[in-house]
């Protein structure tokens, strides 16, 4: 493993670089591109560096340390890579959608809770108020954990 090591080239670095950028556009995490960058790097460092100064062990270094600085600083100053804002931030957040809007009472609430039907689905609701609206009585969705609505009278 060390013959390998010590006749590391720029080349190398470049070809490593390459294979996890190739990995990346598979993967799609945004990890292995900063990691690849560090190949870069390092490879551009075997390049230019002084004949005595570019061993493997400091072309290793110089990637290690480009590997974990490009990590830490594309998690923190490009985060929004990874997750960036929606234009439609209540998509798959049915409960989202509903916070607001009128519903209408199916089941009479007993003890808080009761059912509701919003649109062409009934829910399972309890009363913000601990109330007990009775059926066919209009209420208000105010929030929602799950698949239980929480609801105040209209």
């Amino acid at each position: 493993m060390t013959d390998f090591l010590m006749t590391m080239t720029p080349w190398h670095w470049v070809a490593i670089g390459l294979v996890l950028v190739s990995v990346e556009m598979l993967v799609g995490t945004f990890d292995l591109l900063w990691i690849s960058a560090a190949a870069f790097v390092a490879a551009l460092f075997a390049a230019l560096a002084p004949a005595g100064m570019n061993g493997w062990e400091a072309q290793t270094a110089v990637f290690t340390i480009a590997a974990i600085g490009f990590v830490v600083l594309g998690r923190t100053v490009f985060s929004g890579l990874r997750n960036p804002p929606s234009s439609h931030p209540d998509l798959n957040d049915r409960v989202g959608k509903m916070i607001g809007k009128p519903a209408v009472v199916t089941k009479g609430f007993v003890g808080g809770s009761g059912r509701v039907k919003f649109g062409d689905s009934e829910w399972s609701a309890e009363a913000e108020d601990g109330g007990n609206p009775a059926m066919g009585q209009n209420v208000i969705v105010t929030g929602g954990k799950g698949s239980v609505v929480s609801v105040r009278p209209a």
